[in-house]
């Protein structure tokens, strides 16, 4: 699978925790992620990860392209919803473009966990 790793600021630790917990099932996949997402990960996991632009300079829009062309299977975008987003449309368009895509998208990291559990399993 194809599977997108994105986090906002305050977010970032919980995906790093998230990565290191769940390593082996995420280094049996091709991994993307926004810049400095994909720089903390792969520094603290070893995880290979093909890194796009940070989300505010256009990596949200890059992984969107992605989805719009079929080119990911899964998302995992650790949002936060308390502190206001510079680029919030590029967010908003990334999740709206998921739900019209029908890609699985976890935004917290419960439903993070589920969906890789599940992926461990084989049952995605």
């Amino acid at each position: 699978m194809k599977i997108a790793l994105i986090a906002h600021d305050k977010k970032k630790s919980e995906m790093i925790n998230l990565a290191i917990k769940h390593r082996e099932t995420l280094s049996k996949h091709e991994l993307y992620a926004t810049g400095t997402t994909g720089t903390l990960v792969m520094g603290e996991t070893g995880l290979s990860i093909n890194r796009m632009k940070s989300g505010p300079l256009g990596g949200d829009q890059q992984i969107g392209s992605m989805v719009a062309e079929g080119k990911l299977d899964l998302i995992i975008f650790l949002r936060d919803p308390l502190t206001s987003q510079p680029h919030e449309p590029d967010v908003t368009a990334l999740l709206r473009l998921c739900d019209v895509q029908s890609i699985p998208l976890a935004t917290n990291a419960k439903s993070a966990e589920i969906m890789l559990n599940a992926l461990s399993k084989n049952e995605i």
